[in-house]
């Protein structure tokens, strides 16, 4: 699919939803659940990403290991190399480099590295099969008219 990032957030929303580094895991649980998101982007004080947290930095890093919630901070547990798309990328060019990474939750960054929004596999499978009807519904009247 050729449509790039930039059309997908224009459908989708540029909402984001971030927490800071020193707030407790327990707090960036709060915030997930409250926002119905399954990660976090952590931005420093100056707003560029330190790191990104997902519900499965909690489980593996918090609750597997026995500690609390309350007593982590985010800082600790979140995933620090964040990969990252442009709007200028495409669909599938999102869905390769997620599949191939193994992320569910990709930020979109602009030139100057400011955050424009953030995509997740599930944004991308609904754009596509919403593609797909789209294309589909095309095709028949194309064929009723045709016949």
């Amino acid at each position: 699919m050729n449509t790039s990032v930039n059309q997908l957030l224009m459908q989708k929303g540029r909402e984001i939803v971030s927490v800071s580094p020193a707030a407790s895991v327990f707090e960036a649980i709060q915030l997930m659940d409250a926002k119905n998101v399954g990660s976090l982007l952590v931005l420093n004080a100056r707003g560029k990403i330190a790191g990104i947290f997902a519900e499965r930095d909690c489980f593996r890093k918090v609750i597997l290991v026995d500690k609390s919630p309350r007593d982590v901070a985010v800082k600790t547990v979140m995933t620090k190399k964040v990969v990252y798309a442009s709007p200028e990328d495409t669909v599938d060019q999102c869905m390769a480099l997620m599949t191939q990474r193994r992320i569910r939750h990709l930020p979109v960054l602009d030139s100057q590295e400011k955050v424009v929004g953030i995509i997740s596999i599930g944004d991308l499978v609904k754009f596509v099969a919403s593609e797909q009807d789209a294309m589909i519904r095309n095709l028949e009247k194309y064929i009723e008219g045709s016949l």
